[in-house]
């Protein structure tokens, strides 16, 4: 991470309308004709920052996308569940534009008086927002700016996206975080920049690819890191171990091999399964199995959640760490055959004496599920992939544009 954020409290909004970038990218619940929100825990994070602009009589104006619907108006991708949520949520009637952009969206702004809240239809809804062409961006948030006097980016789960309304319109208007970037942003400096010891992660999910680079990041800075989900089956496929037919990336093997031995140079504490729930398929209805991983997984079978002995030892590792970060689930956590992996984990993040995070997307699924106590844990992140990239180190460019004094 670079240099600091600009903050609402350097902003001047007051009694202006802002365009407000938020990440509305929730899951829906269809019943024939009626549409709702399924968990509008996204939406909840970002009440504080809509507060906040109201309080000072700002008129808001949302800017937000929903699922990928590839530059073109879908009815089933559209913003109005959200609306409605959101005016619950706030206690207010609020406007709904019908378009991204132009008159429409116009017309609508300039209904606003103090206080007021706006949404605009899904921004992905223009192929211009996605664009790959700056150019393309940059007139699609021109149009934007003429709608506002400022801009807060606060949707964190696209700040690792280079897009219309997350990195071109805070550029055209004078900008700021919002409180849940702010927030973000200073949780994750916090651990990586000055943890309480002992430092340990916890990665899971499928992908080694997606998480090597994380672990090339970390190994300097942590004290331990333990390996669960998919991703473990390539690590224990480099340690010489029978797998059986479970999740491998065999083309990431040596990648794997050499990032053991730095962990091993740097003393930085490997954490394995030694026992793994395996079934024939994936399927809630499969028979299971617990092997230990030295007497290897039989052909034909495959590897679907840490074993209850790992599943301990793992709890241990976390509950005795003064700081965790968890990017990962440790298993098909939405099968309840191999959830308690992931369940065990989760629990034990409640009980971590110091700083509990929990990165975002699939992990942040599995504590909403799984029914995990989160007033316990740290911070939930509201983004998956940007939690990651910030872990990989990585400088996004939806937080670059908001750093370095005003222009």
């Amino acid at each position: 991470m670079a240099g600091a954020l600009r903050t609402l409290d350097g902003l001047d909004y007051a009694d202006r309308t802002v365009l407000l970038r938020s990440d509305f990218n929730v899951p829906l619940n269809r019943d024939g004709d009626r549409v709702t929100v399924a968990d509008d825990q996204r939406i909840r994070a970002a009440l504080p920052t809509i507060s906040r602009l109201r309080e000072k009589g700002a008129r808001v104006v949302i800017l937000a996308h929903l699922g990928r619907p590839k530059g073109q108006p879908s009815d089933e991708l559209s913003l109005r569940p959200v609306a409605g949520r959101l005016s619950e949520l706030i206690e207010a009637p609020m406007l709904m534009a019908p378009a991204v952009s132009g008159p429409a969206a116009q017309a609508v702004v300039a209904q606003l008086g103090p206080g007021d809240v706006a949404l605009l239809e899904n921004v992905r809804f223009d192929p211009r927002e996605t664009s790959k062409d700056p150019v393309e961006r940059q007139s699609l948030a021109r149009e934007w700016a003429e709608l506002g006097d400022v801009y807060v980016g606060d949707g964190f789960g696209v700040v690792h996206r280079a897009q219309a309304s997350v990195t071109e319109l805070a550029t055209d208007l004078p900008s700021a975080a919002g409180l849940l970037v702010e927030r973000e942003v200073a949780v994750f400096d916090k651990i990586l920049s000055n943890p309480l010891r002992p430092f340990t992660v916890v990665l899971g999910g499928a992908k080694v690819a997606d998480k090597l680079p994380v672990v090339a990041n970390l190994l300097p800075k942590v004290d331990r890191i333990v390996i669960g989900g998919g991703m473990c089956f390539t690590f224990l496929a480099a340690q010489g171990h029978a797998v059986g037919s479970s999740l491998v990336e065999s083309e990431q093997v040596d990648a794997v091999r050499s990032a053991m031995a730095q962990a091993e140079e740097q003393g930085v504490e490997l954490l394995l399964p030694t026992d793994v729930v395996i079934a024939q398929k994936i399927s809630a209805e499969a028979p299971t199995e617990v092997v230990a991983v030295a007497d290897g997984i039989p052909d034909g079978w495959m590897g679907l959640d840490i074993g209850p002995a790992t599943s301990a030892a793992f709890a241990k590792a976390v509950e005795e760490s003064a700081t965790v970060a968890w990017n990962g689930p440790m298993g098909v956590f939405e099968l309840t055959p191999f959830a308690a992996g992931t369940r065990t984990v989760a629990e034990a993040l409640t009980r971590v004496e110091g700083t509990s995070v929990v990165g975002g997307g699939d992990s942040a699924a599995a504590i909403h599920k799984l029914g995990i106590d989160a007033s316990k844990i740290t911070h939930i992140s509201t983004g998956g992939g940007a939690s990651l990239e910030l872990l990989e180190g990585k400088h996004l460019p939806g937080l670059a544009v908001l750093e370095g004094p005003q222009s």
